[in-house]
Formats: C-alpha cells, structure tokens, sequence
C-alpha cells in the first residue's frame, strides 16, 4: 500500500515508514537463521525484539493523539533501529553475517532511519 503525497494516512499500516520496519524485520529474521543454536537466547533474540520494536513503536506512536507521545515511540523506533544496526554489526564481527550482507542492510536502516525523522519532524511541525 503506498500512497501519494496528497493523501491522507488513515492506519499505521499506510505509513511507509512501518512498511519499511517491517520489511527490516523479514530480511532480519532471513539474516538470523543461520546463527549458531547457542545464540537462541543470546544475539539472535535480540536482533529480532529489536527490529520488531521498530515497527511496533512506529504503529504505537501513529495511534497517539498528543505529539509528545508521538515522538516519544517514534524516538523509540530510531533507538530500536540503531540497536538492530549494531546488533548486525557485531554479528558481522563474529562472522555470523557476511560483510556484503551487512552492505546490503546499511542503506535501508539510514532510508529508515530518514522516515522516522520524519515523522518526528511532522508530529512537531504541528505542535506549532
């Protein structure tokens, strides 16, 4: 669902800022499987809550009506998407991703990371 600039969003699930958590959140859980078994509890798990807190902040933050709750949850989605990036970047490090990977992921959470900004700059945008 993606719709044109005059359009007005009515559910989270139009934002393409969530489309794109979600989408993270695939290609995260893809990234995930081949972890070792004793990371389970450990790194895997919490690359997966991480990514999915991004989407769910993001949903959470839609359905506020005042605008400091909005940018609360969708500074908690910028917070729970540099933890996924840093979680990817040391499971680079041990060599559970390969770099090219990591390469691939880099530009959608800095395209992510550009959308929530702007959410935050919108919601703000009518505090005034």
């Amino acid at each position: 669902m993606n719709l044109g600039v005059s359009e007005k969003v009515t559910s989270f699930t139009g934002l393409r800022a969530w489309q794109q958590a979600r989408a993270l959140t695939s290609d995260i859980y893809q990234l995930s499987q081949s972890f070792p078994p004793e990371e389970k509890f450990g790194l895997t798990s919490q690359m997966r809550r991480s990514s999915i807190s991004v989407a769910g902040n993001i949903a959470e933050g839609f359905s506020r009506n005042g605008i400091k709750d909005k940018c609360q949850f969708y500074s908690i989605a910028l917070g729970s998407l540099t933890e996924t990036l840093s979680h990817a970047y040391i499971a680079c490090d041990l060599g559970y991703i390969k770099q090219p990977e990591l390469q691939q992921l880099e530009p959608k959470v800095i395209e992510l990371h550009k959308m929530i900004n702007g959410l935050i700059k919108s919601a703000r945008s009518r505090m005034q």
